[in-house]
């Protein structure tokens, strides 16, 4: 039987409790603590108030190559990148400051996220995979979330290329209503 440290099972309730407030599956918090699938499924029906969803996350790599989850795969990454750059953070603990600054960001601008924190891991575990890279845009000079050995030396960013149809939603024309009254 292996020892158990009470202070590193803590601290994965702590985090497991952090990520679940967060909106992370079970598949992330099973990978990313060490506590027992019934202790999760315990600290989720407490956190949250009902089970976890059931089902497979999300496997492609182009999901994150749409021009609007491009952007904020993109804003994202360049979140996680300081963190590990600048700040010499890395693992959970730089996904976990990033989607925090991700999210500031997003609620500034008033926006709805886009990325949630289980795509947000996912996305790093594809880079870390490579399977994506960041792509420089010739346009604007921004680094944007691209496949892995595309080539990119014409690269443009869906910003600076904006689909015709982009900003065109329901949700877009009920806000755009809602500031015209």
């Amino acid at each position: 039987m292996k020892n158990k440290s009470i202070i590193q099972e803590a601290e994965d309730i702590q985090r497991a409790a952090e990520m679940v407030r967060l909106g992370a599956r079970m598949q992330m918090l099973e990978a990313e603590t060490k506590l027992s699938r019934e202790r999760l499924l315990k600290i989720y029906k407490e956190v949250r108030g009902v089970s976890p969803p059931k089902g497979m996350l999300p496997f492609s790599t182009d999901w994150f190559m749409t021009w609007q989850p491009n952007v904020h795969a993109s804003l994202f990454m360049a979140f996680h990148s300081f963190f590990c750059e600048k700040a010499g953070m890395q693992g959970l603990d730089a996904i976990l400051k990033a989607y925090h600054l991700y999210l500031d960001h997003i609620e500034a601008e008033r926006m709805d996220p886009v990325l949630s924190l289980t795509r947000a891991w996912t996305l790093v575990r594809f880079f870390d995979a490579d399977l994506l890279q960041l792509a420089s845009c010739t346009c604007c000079g921004g680094r944007f979330v691209a496949h892995a050995y595309d080539p990119t030396h014409d690269f443009v960013c869906g910003l600076c290329n904006m689909p015709s149809r982009a900003g065109k939603t329901k949700r877009a024309a009920r806000a755009a209503l809602a500031n015209a009254d």
